[in-house]
């Protein structure tokens, strides 16, 4: 099923800044029902030409759970970019969230 994964363990609150011209900078918050061990990873598609890339330099909280990303380098095309955050936790499986952003206009 296309949502599978236990309701309210998505992340929420995901939005992206990016600063002088090349910088991105990502967060989320975790679900409010995900469980404390909940292990967030951010993957994203610059265009559909372009591979899906894993982020490389995650913002981490106090608990070392993922809560950012910093993309160094972005170049902006027209394209929308893809952005999935999936989860992982021993005790659930946890809902994915995903959105199209279009880059050139944040």
């Amino acid at each position: 099923p296309v949502f599978a994964g236990m309701n309210g363990s998505a992340i929420e609150n995901f939005s992206c800044v990016i600063y002088n011209i090349v910088l991105m900078n990502c967060t989320w918050q975790a679900g409010r029902d995900a469980p404390a061990d909940t292990q967030y990873f951010l993957y994203w598609q610059k265009s559909r030409d372009e591979e899906e890339m894993e982020c490389e330099l995650y913002i981490k909280d106090e608990n070392c759970r993922n809560m950012g990303c910093i993309f160094q380098n972005v170049s902006i095309g027209i394209e929308k970019a893809y952005f999935l955050v999936n989860g992982s936790s021993k005790d659930s499986l946890i809902q994915f969230y995903d959105e199209y952003i279009d880059l050139y206009k944040i």
